[in-house]
């Protein structure tokens, strides 16, 4: 048994203790405490885990069982998402606030424990409260078995490079100031590699990241985009790049210099180091696809040669924030392994066809005063959508989502997620939709949709063009899927079909439905519980962009979800 203890330090604290099954037992202690951090000429409070930002890395092996003792000390309610965990029959362990558990109360604690089987790669952890998963974050490496290897080269070391974002304030304040207005939130102030904006910010001269290389070896980065709201291109002057798994799934290899990674995703490099003994930059930023003011400055560190003179680094070229093109070759061209440790075949009999439509829409001030004026358009709020219906989490009604579906509690949420949208319209040309009443206002509504275990079930992610034309990020809990296709405008079944893969498509735990366009997506729900889908775009996900499976249980008692624990949190 390996045991690691973290605690979430902040300016506020947190403790994570972590357990894993295995053949040893070591053991890590961090103190808890207030974690204060100096970036862009500014000392900032923040919350985080054990005192780090990123947080610590959990390294674990398929098969191994983990559990984490999560010691809330920080002044807000909070909960821990593993993102991309199946969490088979611990749906308990999932983390999203309200959907899976109550949050943790300030001053109290959680146990999270769950099995590892069938993954392996780069996936990570995050809160999945508010936006506290803006600093309370980390990498999760899964690693093959003991006497198994990965499906190429042996690397000769492993780097996590984790690219977020930045705000010299308190980012609860910056989300709350928002939500107080209807307004979108205040943009970032940068973006970081590994907690470090790097030197192109004011007062960052010491605060880039820097690997330090031999030359002729080969390096696994496993790269995160853990930033809330901007996808992200990704360069190293002079280097290229050898794709071989995303979202922890190995993929066939692919040659890119650029990767594009969207928030929420993974994506894992092998990186040769053959160029010139000197230094090079490594560089980060946005891929954009709005009109208007937004965060477009570029975080860097630094790759350095063993033996290297201290020359200026060499800089990458990065595309234009707006080039689609890129984004789209990069996310379309990469295909699965086929054969490869975990692959699986795509499900063939789909028994549920869904039609999903996905973008931004308005809502009504509602505050009070005479003015009653809001800060989206025409003096509305911001709202957002999925086949024409807002999520509501539920807060204050006694349970969480999954622990009303396993206590048969009525008054929670409801069954009628609809299968499409209530009007055909012409999802993706703004000039006609542009806020049309009947399409940009969207009920509020806590609905999700029935599944019947182990069914199959077969997506298409309309983007719409209602307020804006945007690439909008889905996540699914509980489940990785196939891409089968992928386009722009308007999906049509006769035209598009024909171009599924069903061979060796992408599977992934994130998709970022493409700007103006559209996604097929297929998995199969053999997991009971309750499982948040939503844009991973944190500015979208408190408008209501989001919804739920509920998968029923199965026949036999392994396939049937299993009680709480006893420490579960309550509303």
């Amino acid at each position: 048994m390996k045991i690691f203890r973290f605690s979430v330090t902040s300016a506020f604290a947190l403790l994570l203790t972590i357990s894993l099954a295995s053949a040893a037992v070591v053991e890590h202690t961090f103190n808890v405490g207030n974690f204060s951090v100096q970036r862009l000429c500014k000392q900032q409070a923040i919350t985080a885990v054990n005192g780090k930002l990123p947080g610590p890395t959990i390294k674990v092996r398929e098969g191994d069982t983990l559990v984490v003792h999560v010691f809330n000390k920080s002044p807000y309610n909070l909960t821990i998402h593993w993102h991309g965990i199946f969490q088979l029959l611990s749906g308990w362990s999932d983390g999203p606030e309200y959907i899976t558990q109550c949050p943790i109360p300030s001053g109290s604690s959680y146990t999270y424990k769950f099995n590892i089987t069938g993954q392996e790669g780069t996936l990570w952890w995050h809160a999945h409260s508010s936006w506290l998963r803006a600093t309370v974050h980390g990498a999760l490496i899964i690693r093959p078995r003991l006497g198994h290897s990965y499906p190429f080269i042996k690397p000769y070391k492993e780097v996590p490079i984790l690219i977020g974002e930045w705000w010299n304030a308190n980012v609860l304040d910056v989300e709350n100031q928002a939500q107080a207005t209807g307004a979108a939130p205040n943009n970032s102030n940068a973006f970081t590699i590994n907690g470090l904006p790097g030197d192109f910010y004011p007062c960052s001269q010491n605060q880039t990241f820097k690997l330090n290389v031999k030359k002729g070896k080969t390096y696994l980065l496993r790269i995160i985009n853990v930033a809330l709201n901007e996808q992200q291109f990704f360069k190293i002057a002079n280097h290229k790049f050898k794709v071989v798994a995303i979202d922890a799934g190995y993929t066939k290899p692919y040659d890119t210099d650029v990767v594009v990674v969207a928030p929420g995703q993974t994506t894992d490099v092998l990186l040769r180091t053959n160029q010139k003994e000197g230094s090079y930059y490594m560089a980060a930023s946005p891929y954009h696809t709005l009109n208007g003011v937004f965060d477009n400055t570029t975080t860097r560190g630094v790759v350095v040669y063993h033996g290297a003179s201290s020359a200026t680094p060499k800089m990458p070229i990065l595309p234009a924030f707006n080039d689609t093109p890129t984004a789209f070759k990069f996310y379309s061209n990469i295909t699965g392994l086929v054969g490869a440790p975990h692959w699986v075949p795509v499900p063939c009999d789909v028994d549920e066809h869904m039609f999903i439509t996905v973008g931004v829409n308005l809502d009504h001030c509602n505050l009070p005063g005479p003015n009653n004026t809001c800060g989206g358009p025409n003096g509305l709020r911001f709202s957002a959508s999925m086949n024409n219906e807002s999520f509501v989490l539920p807060r204050g009604r006694g349970f969480s989502i999954l622990e009303a579906f396993f206590r048969n509690k009525n008054g929670v949420y409801t069954k009628d997620f609809p299968n499409k949208p209530p009007i055909v319209f012409d999802y993706t040309n703004p000039a006609i939709n542009n806020l049309n009443p009947s399409l940009a206002f969207a009920p509020k509504s806590t609905k999700v949709k029935t599944l019947k275990f182990n069914s199959t079930v077969e997506i298409v992610l309309q983007n719409t063009a209602i307020l804006a034309v945007e690439s909008h990020p889905m996540h699914i809990h509980g489940f990785n899927f196939h891409v089968l296709a992928q386009g722009f405008g308007n999906y049509n079944s006769t035209r598009d079909k024909p171009k599924f893969n069903l061979v060796n498509p992408q599977m992934r735990n994130t998709i970022a439905v493409p700007v103006g366009g559209w996604a097929v997506i297929r998995f199969k729900a053999n997991n009971p519980g309750v499982w948040f889908m939503h844009c991973h775009l944190d500015v979208h996900l408190p408008w209501g962009f989001a919804m739920a499976f509920e998968v029923k249980n199965g026949p036999t008692a392994s396939s049937t979800l299993p009680p709480p624990p006893a420490d579960f949190p309550k509303c």
